[in-house]
């Protein structure tokens, strides 16, 4: 009796011992045991910016980080549609409001990271270099590309930019729309358009010319991110959300031209 007794313990100690490990390995009460690789879908204006974080992330932690950059609205539906996302990161905050009103995403992880803002840029090359967006009207100018307005918020901001000025009825006909601010900037460095409308994160840095559109014309791109309910790596994407908006993620940021959380930027 006192040997079955032993023999009780010993098999209920390796079944607890198994369900806490199982309870580790999906990352949603504490650290995993092993690294990573969290999945991230993120707004195409901060594919260079958060390439520099995630590998600072990897480095500093040891999980990986892969992203799926693509237009905000594209994202959300991807992630309404059940997509295997861990942290969305949107380029407006509407997006992630919108999320959590369908119970998609963990309410007390929204926060805000940054305010965009959208510049003109052209080629090195290119024998015009506006400086000003009502420049856009002139004949030189044949064609203009900008964001899918429909579904991508850099792209609403364009439209918005051009409407203020006047000269949406000028140029709409000029205009090639992007899947998002990503393709359209590839449309102006690939010489298929003179001018792009794209977010300032990807002009600074780049092979071209850009100049700031000022922020009173359009509606103020607050950008917020979430994690999604029922991530597999929750302490892992809330661990990522802490380092973007923590001192080693925000001077990458303003690195790139977003204004931060309680800052201001002067035109």
């Amino acid at each position: 009796m006192k040997r079955r007794a032993q023999l009780t313990r010993l098999l209920l100690v390796i079944l607890i011992s198994f369900a806490l490990s199982g309870c580790r390995q999906e990352g949603q009460d504490g650290p995993e045991d092993q690294p990573v690789t969290l999945m991230v879908a993120a707004a195409a204006d901060l594919m260079v910016a958060f390439e520099v974080i995630g590998r600072l992330f990897e480095k500093e932690t040891g999980n990986k980080v892969s992203f799926n950059f693509g237009s905000t609205g594209q994202l959300a539906q991807q992630i309404e549609q059940g997509a295997p996302v861990d942290l969305f990161a949107a380029a407006n905050v509407a997006f992630i409001d919108d999320l959590e009103k369908r119970g998609l995403i963990l309410s007390d992880t929204r926060q805000l990271y940054a305010r965009g803002r959208i510049a003109l840029w052209t080629r090195l090359d290119s024998p015009v270099k506006p400086r000003r967006i009502d420049e856009l009207a002139s004949p030189e100018i044949r064609r203009i590309a900008i964001a899918n307005p429909d579904h991508a918020p850099y792209g609403i901001a364009a439209r918005e930019a051009l409407q203020a000025a006047g000269l949406w009825g000028k140029v709409k006909d000029k205009l090639v729309f992007g899947e998002n601010v990503r393709q359209a900037l590839q449309f102006a460095e690939t010489g298929n358009v003179e001018v792009a409308i794209v977010a300032l994160s990807l002009s600074v840095g780049s092979e071209g010319h850009w100049a700031l559109i000022p922020s009173e014309l359009h509606r103020p791109l607050n950008q917020a991110l979430a994690v999604i309910k029922g991530s597999r790596h929750e302490f892992i994407a809330r661990q990522f959300a802490a380092f973007l908006n923590g001192p080693r993620g925000r001077p990458v940021m303003r690195q790139y031209g977003f204004v931060l959380p309680g800052e201001e930027m002067s035109e």
